[in-house]
């Protein structure tokens, strides 16, 4: 009788609450080994504090772990490590100066002398890079590196360690397309070396290209496990959700109208390094202008020139008048990093809603924080905000949540120029469909929006127009209609455009 290998991971009647918050509840998952596993979820919906508890960040109130059959206590990450678990942030543990070989060892020395240690890890990286396709220089400073480079450092750090099975949260997220494809390789060939993965991701059209087997969280319970052969990306949604989503927006062709904002000749200069290198951007009312890039190529600062944050050379005009204050000129900001520039997350909910506009809540030398509770709480009813509490903390909310009060704060104050930076980064796939179609709405009363996103599915999917930026360039501009992900990948990738 030939006999069955036992999974590499049984997780068995977890549980976990934090105060009066249930974050999972009797959560039972088999993970068999040399898989891809899949774990999607709402904002919310547990998926992180399940990985925490596997990788020794929290301990289960109850339930019981098993790696490979035997029952494993994991106390702190050293212990998971120890059990053959490694895992990737989505915001990587690297230091930034030091080399992908330095970076790699560094906590895993065998001992005081560095040079054994050094030489030993050169060999094993040599080896590791061969036999998984991770290409990466082991003499490289990583902060020289793309971040899909330090992302495979990332990887060689775990099975440097000996990890067999390797926790991915988030791992697409600042990667261009052919990065992400690379990494799919990667994973699929750490696969056919008997490795498990785990996938936690947001974006369902990844889990259908690379997972094995998928697990669904709702409310911090498992509410299903298939096979994803066996799913499709609408039944995924549903069971995340609870109700049928749509996942493709609708939207009437553009009409776009006179223009609204007119840039030219943007130049920003930090620290010595030329950030934007003479940009050029019109955006009409009536239509979406998205911007696309990968993290770091410029549209994080544009977004900030326009919206009054950094000051750059060259002329800005709104409506044909040139602008000091983009409040007054008519332009509201949905900041790309929610909790640095978009909320104070020890302030409530309505506080926050009053962040750049609390003149029109002034009265005399106070603010008219009955108006502001009365608005604040009719905006979060509009915009679908739970729970419904004007006082609340805002840190208490989910990520979605807090999203969805930046959005509203800005959308109500009826901007002429909506500048909105990664709007459903970290948000789960029911507010992304809502956001989307408060995005649509907008440009239907006529409004301009500029979208800068690293997803290009939610470029491709909202825009009228696609702008593409690399090095501090726009280097091409496409009709989404005409376009394909390749195209646009091959332009944030550097690639001229007559190439492209």
């Amino acid at each position: 009788m030939t006999q069955t290998a036992s999974p590499a991971i049984e997780l068995r009647g977890i549980s976990k609450a934090f105060g009066t918050v249930q974050a999972n509840k009797d959560i039972t998952i088999t993970v068999p080994k040399g898989t891809i596993h899949g774990i999607i979820g709402e904002n919310g919906a547990g998926k992180s504090t399940l990985m925490s508890i596997l990788y020794g960040f929290y301990r289960a109130d109850s339930g019981q772990i098993l790696i490979g059959g035997r029952e494993t206590a994991i106390p702190d990450s050293q212990s998971a490590i120890r059990a053959g678990i490694g895992m990737v942030f989505q915001h990587f543990k690297l230091v930034p100066n030091f080399t992908v070989l330095e970076n790699v060892i560094l906590g895993a020395e065998d001992g005081a002398l560095l040079r054994p240690s050094l030489s030993k890890a050169r060999k094993e990286l040599a080896r590791l890079s061969k036999e998984y396709g991770l290409d990466v220089n082991p003499d490289a400073v990583v902060e020289d590196l793309s971040v899909g480079h330090q992302q495979r450092v990332e990887i060689l750090k775990a099975l440097y360690r000996q990890a067999e099975i390797l926790i991915l949260d988030e791992p697409t997220g600042v990667l261009t397309p052919a990065e992400a494809d690379h990494l799919f390789r990667i994973l699929r060939g750490l696969r056919e070396q008997g490795k498990t993965v785990i996938l936690i991701t947001h974006k369902l059209r990844e889990i259908m290209a690379i997972t094995d087997n998928v697990s669904v969280m709702r409310r911090g319970e498992i509410v299903g496990t298939v096979k994803t052969a066996e799913t499709s990306p609408p039944q995924l949604a549903e069971l995340m959700v609870g109700r049928k989503v749509l996942l493709r927006v609708e939207k009437t062709p553009a009409r776009p109208r006179e223009v609204v904002l007119e840039a030219k000749g943007l130049r920003l200069t930090r620290g010595g390094v030329e950030l934007l290198k003479g940009v050029d951007l019109t955006i009409r009312r009536g239509e979406i202008l998205g911007l696309a890039g990968v993290a770091g190529n410029g549209q994080s600062e544009l977004l900030k020139v326009l919206g009054g944050i950094a000051r750059a050379e060259g002329t800005i005009t709104m409506n044909g008048r040139p602008f000091t204050d983009p409040r007054e000129a008519g332009i509201a900001h949905v900041p790309e990093d929610r909790q640095h520039l978009g909320v104070i997350m020890d302030f409530t909910a309505w506080e926050n809603m009053a962040f750049g506009y609390h003149r029109h809540f002034a009265k005399g030398a106070l603010m008219d924080n009955k108006t502001l509770r009365d608005e604040t709480a009719e905006a979060m009813k509009r915009f679908d905000v739970r729970p419904l509490l004007p006082d609340l903390v805002i840190k208490n909310f989910s990520g979605g949540n807090q999203q969805k009060i930046v959005v509203a704060r800005e959308i109500e104050r009826n901007p002429d120029l909506l500048l909105i930076g990664q709007p459903t980064r970290g948000v789960d796939i029911g507010a992304i469909e809502f956001i989307h179609k408060q995005i649509v709405a907008l440009r239907d009363q006529g409004k301009a929006i500029l979208l800068v996103s690293v997803e290009l599915d939610e470029i491709m999917s909202l825009s009228d127009r696609i702008a593409v930026m690399c090095g501090g360039r726009i280097v091409g501009e496409r009709d989404p209609a005409t376009t394909n992900e390749k195209e646009l990948g091959l332009l944030m990738a550097g690639v001229n455009d007559e190439a492209a």
